[in-house]
């Protein structure tokens, strides 16, 4: 697979995870005046869980 359509997945990816995960109540797990960190929280959970799907989606399709 080319390398720049892994790069196109992986981003379509990142904004669906980013999507989902605000849909996460953060509040009630963070200290209140964290508001900084939580938001990289959920931007490199963001990230992990987007290179998971792609990685997932490429063996999918490599497999076929």
């Amino acid at each position: 697979m080319a390398p720049y359509i892994r790069v196109i997945i992986y981003f379509l990816t990142f904004g669906v995870c980013l999507y989902s995960l605000n849909a996460i109540n953060f509040s009630k797990i963070i200290y209140p005046k964290r508001v900084v960190q939580a938001q990289v929280l959920v931007i490199l959970l963001a990230m992990a869980l987007a290179y998971l799907v792609t990685q997932f989606l490429i063996g999918l399709s490599l497999s076929m």
